[in-house]
Formats: structure tokens, C-alpha cells, sequence
């Protein structure tokens, strides 16, 4: 006797078989490849620990990560210590770098004390202070990494971003607009100002460091504006550890 396909019985039978087996499948996808996935997000925030810091392959106008196959290397090579801060107390802990920013932030909604991660690098004889930075852009989450010096001038940063506008707002993850930065000031005197993102700056060649700013991308303001808004709100909280480096 013939099936009859065209009953809604077997329509509902045969929807109800397939989410089974594409979810199994997914499960068991999700499942195999789970250490990969982990191994992948710790070789991506280590580069771009290292970047922030100016390790990296770059050319002249490049955004050029320390290859997969010796970022472990490096990484323990250049970051001296990793530390946890949480309120008055600090940590050393060698998997700082696997702190999930966006679930700390939940915790802090939710009453609870965020952790907030530190990564302490030396190049050169000299010291690096690298914090992680997230945010929202215009449509989506933002984030990176500043590095800054005892004196609190920034180092290096590197920025990315997962759906701002290609060739507008994706751009704050380009040397162009990341490379300003550099030699910026977040402090005048004893108060935090942070950094601006600012379409009036009208400095081009980004030649004034103790302005607090740097020339917006064009047509990216409210991405720009997501930019200078997370790095007020997150170095900020960094503050009270920061100011005893000149102790």
C-alpha cells in the first residue's frame, strides 16, 4: 500500500524526523568540534594581545598578525604576567586572556563584581600594560585591546568589530585609523579624559597627542562615537590599578 505524502500527518512525521536528525547532527557537530573552536579564540585574542603591543608582521600598511604556528610562543615570550582585578584585589592567573568581557559585563548588571583582565608585556626594556576593551557600534559589538605605558600614554591598540558597515565603520580595524592612536594621552594631569573620536579634530596627520583625540572615519559617526564611548567606560575602570604604576 502507498504512503500518502500528501496527508498532513506525514508532512508533520516527516518535519519531526528531519529537526531530529539535523539536530543530532548539529549536537554532535558542536560537540567534535568544540576544542578546535576554543583553540581558535585563544590563538585570535593572543595575536591581537601581541598586536596591541606591536608584535606583529606588518608592512608599511598592513594589519599583519604573528602567525598561528608561533603566537604561543611569542605570547609567552612577551606577556610577563596576566592578572585578574576584581575591586581591591589582583591576581596573577595564566588564563586572564580567557575572561569572556561580555559575560563580566552581565555579572555587573546582574550586582556581582566583574573581573577584569590585565596583560602586562615587556618589548625593549620596556613595560606595556594591555587592557580589553568591548562596546556597541552602530550594529553590532566592537571591541580590542589598548596598551598603554606607565605613564598612561597608549602604545598600540587593535579594534574589530562584528557588523559595522564595510569601507565605513569596519574601517576602525584598519592601520589607518588604528595607527593614530598611537602617542595619545588618556590622562590631563590627574584627570581621566579618555580618547574622542571626532569628526571636528581637523588634525589629519594626527600631529596633537594631548588632545584627546583622533579624526573620525568618514560617514562611521556612530560607530566612531560607540569607539570613543568604550574606551572612556572601559579603561576607566582600569584606573585605580592603573595610577600605582607611578607610586
Amino acid at each position: 500500500m502507498a504512503k500518502n505524502t500528501d496527508s498532513n500527518v506525514y508532512t508533520i512525521l516527516f518535519a519531526t524526523a528531519m529537526v531530529l536528525v539535523v539536530g543530532t547532527l548539529l549536537a554532535f557537530l558542536a560537540s567534535s568540534l568544540k576544542e578546535k573552536i576554543a583553540e581558535n579564540k585563544r590563538i585570535e585574542k593572543q595575536q591581537n594581545i601581541l598586536y596591541a603591543m606591536g608584535i606583529n608582521e606588518n608592512d608599511e600598511t598592513s594589519v599583519t598578525f604573528v602567525s598561528k604556528e608561533i603566537v604561543s610562543e611569542k605570547f609567552s615570550e612577551y606577556i610577563t604576567k596576566q592578572l585578574i582585578i576584581q575591586g581591591s584585589e589582583v591576581t596573577e592567573n595564566d588564563e586572564a586572556y580567557l575572561i569572556d568581557l561580555k559575560k563580566e559585563s552581565a555579572r555587573e548588571k546582574a550586582g556581582e563584581q566583574r573581573r577584569l583582565p590585565l596583560f602586562v608585556g615587556e618589548k625593549e626594556n620596556s613595560k606595556f600594560y594591555i587592557i580589553p576593551v568591548r562596546g556597541k557600534g552602530l550594529w553590532d559589538a566592537i571591541w580590542g585591546y589598548v596598551a598603554l605605558d606607565k605613564d598612561l600614554v597608549v602604545q598600540g591598540v587593535f579594534f574589530d568589530h562584528a557588523g559595522e558597515t564595510p569601507g565605513l565603520g569596519s574601517n576602525i580595524k584598519e592601520r589607518f585609523f588604528m595607527d593614530d592612536f598611537i602617542g595619545e594621552h588618556i590622562m590631563d594631569g590627574d584627570t581621566f579624559k579618555g580618547i574622542a573620536v571626532s569628526k571636528s579634530n581637523a588634525d589629519p596627520k594626527n600631529l596633537r597627542k594631548t588632545d584627546f583625540a583622533v579624526d573620525a572615519i568618514s560617514g562611521s559617526t556612530i560607530t566612531g562615537d560607540g569607539l570613543a564611548a568604550m574606551l572612556k567606560k572601559d579603561l576607566k575602570m582600569y584606573l585605580p590599578y592603573l595610577k600605582t604604576l607611578k607610586q
